[in-house]
């Protein structure tokens, strides 16, 4: 397979009256969403924009599908842009991607126009009620090789210019096949998407379900700010498979949602983004005490996920939950700030990676893909790509790989080297606290410790001194009721600190 249009094709002929997706009181058969998918891909294909950037700027739903995969059909590459992103983020965006055409909605064109200027903009109706042309589809389905891009998906950057990571074909097909074994997706599964759809997480959601001909449940935005609201939806469509971000299961069990309904459908629980608090985790476990949960680890810029670790239910993590092994045809390498190998038991070093799941690099930016996708300096013989993460990680005895934060939560602070996931390792061990998110201004050298749970700070303070070096206790510790989240479903560190200077 060199298309991942082929997932929508094979399924289309294997299911085609099965319903494909669902989105709140819509769904959608396979043929009817193939269809609609051929149309959206004529429009774009007659329009010559092959092998070339399409920019959705729509929320997430069956008509954003749609033209994810018409774009596919007409052998063009999609980046979603969130019409909530600020409008210099978008700019920045469109100034990257240098795409000559926008695809929206009614309720988005007004803002399309706005923002867009100067680009070819349609409506995702235009495409929807195109005329197939298969002369059109086939040519591009010839012409396409499975290196060509698949999507965009922009991350935050480090010099504050979003960067946008260009995924292939090849990368996508590759992981999907071998993600969906391993866990063993099957025709049968009601699959919850909770990502948004210009977040990776998402793609797992969107061709584990095209793979498989399974059923992909579109959750809105909406439920995740009414955790009952929630239960019931998932409930409600018997959902099998979760996979979601660390902070989104968390949020179902800070405010004791299990309690209130249990989604006992759900088989599998795949979890990413951030470190799962130990609490949060025995809390879903116990409620779902046949489901099997997995820990997955991986950036964008690698295609989803490089490793993994199912987690064993007789086994005390002692608070670290490994990330495990590598998946098949991938590779892991842990490299000291030399560049030289780190082999020993735990020894930390910078986590790269290899095999055909990286990326093809930045889109548009030389600079940055250079700094990031590099030649891996232990090999000389001849080029071996490799990802630099910016994420630290070490053996264990088992030979596990334990994930031991960012290069850049690594801070210095009154003279020693603290890793800011330590301090909330810490602070969560102690009874009374459900989460914790601890920041360093640096500007003013103090480690601000925010908390959501019943302890008072005082009392959590005195807590800290009887298991904690002074140096590694936050300056100031601050209780919230709740944490921002990114839209990618991250804390949002910066609101964290601009709501606490607004106080």
């Amino acid at each position: 397979m060199y298309n991942v249009i082929d997932y929508l094709k094979d399924s289309t002929e294997k299911y085609a009256d099965k319903i494909a997706i669902i989105e709140e009181d819509k769904s959608i058969t396979y043929m009817e969403f193939n269809e609609r998918c051929k149309r959206a891909g004529s429009f774009l294909g007659s329009r010559n924009f092959f092998n070339e950037p399409v920019i959705m700027f729509m929320d997430k739903g069956i008509d954003t599908l749609t033209a994810f995969f018409g774009a596919v059909y007409a052998g063009c590459f999609y980046s979603l842009v969130n019409p909530e992103f600020p409008s210099n983020r978008i700019s920045s965006i469109k100034e990257t991607l240098k795409a000559r055409v926008v695809i929206t909605d009614d309720e988005h064109m007004e803002l399309a126009k706005e923002l867009f200027k100067g680009l070819e903009i349609y409506n995702v109706k235009e495409l929807i009620e195109a005329d197939i042309d298969e002369d059109i589809l086939d040519k591009a389905y010839v012409m396409h090789i499975d290196t060509d891009p698949l999507y965009v998906n922009f991350t935050s950057g480090s010099t504050g210019v979003p960067k946008g990571v260009a995924i292939a074909h090849r990368s996508v097909i590759e992981f999907i096949d071998i993600f969906t074994e391993i866990f063993k997706f099957k025709n049968e599964d009601i699959i919850a998407n909770q990502a948004p759809f210009d977040f990776d997480v998402s793609v797992k959601d969107i061709f584990s379900s095209m793979k498989m001909g399974a059923t992909l449940v579109i959750i809105p935005k909406k439920y995740f700010s009414s955790p009952a609201a929630l239960l019931d939806y998932i409930c409600d469509h018997k959902i099998t498979t979760m996979t979601w971000a660390v902070s989104a299961l968390c949020l179902v069990t800070t405010f004791h949602g299990l309690d209130y309904k249990c989604p006992d459908t759900v088989e599998k629980i795949l979890f990413s983004g951030e470190v799962m608090p130990m609490k949060h985790l025995k809390q879903w476990m116990e409620h779902l005490p046949d489901a099997t949960f997995v820990n997955l680890y991986g950036p964008t810029e690698i295609t989803c996920n490089c490793t993994y670790h199912v987690i064993e239910r007789d086994r005390d993590y002692d608070g670290k939950i490994p990330i495990g092994k590598a998946f098949p045809n991938e590779r892991i390498y842990l490299l000291d700030e030399e560049g030289k190998p780190v082999n020993e038991v735990g020894k930390p070093g910078e986590i790269c990676i290899a095999g055909n799941s990286v990326g093809i690099g930045y889109y548009n930016n030389e600079e940055q893909t250079k700094k990031a996708f590099i030649n891996n300096p232990n090999v000389v013989a001849y080029k071996e790509r490799i990802y630099k993460t910016g994420d630290l990680g070490f053996y264990n005895e088992a030979g596990e790989l334990i994930f031991n934060g960012r290069k850049d939560f690594q801070v210095k602070y009154q003279g020693h080297r603290i890793e800011l996931e330590e301090v909330d390792k810490a602070i969560m061990d102690v009874d009374g606290v459900v989460r914790s998110c601890t920041i360093f201004d640096e500007e003013k050298s103090k480690l601000y410790g925010f908390y959501i749970g019943d302890m008072d700070k005082k009392e959590l303070n005195i807590k800290l001194h009887e298991t904690m070096p002074v140096f590694m206790i936050p300056t100031y510790l601050i209780q919230r009721d709740e944490f921002p989240m990114t839209k990618n479903g991250k804390i949002d560190r910066k609101k964290l600190m601009e709501d606490r200077k607004k106080k």
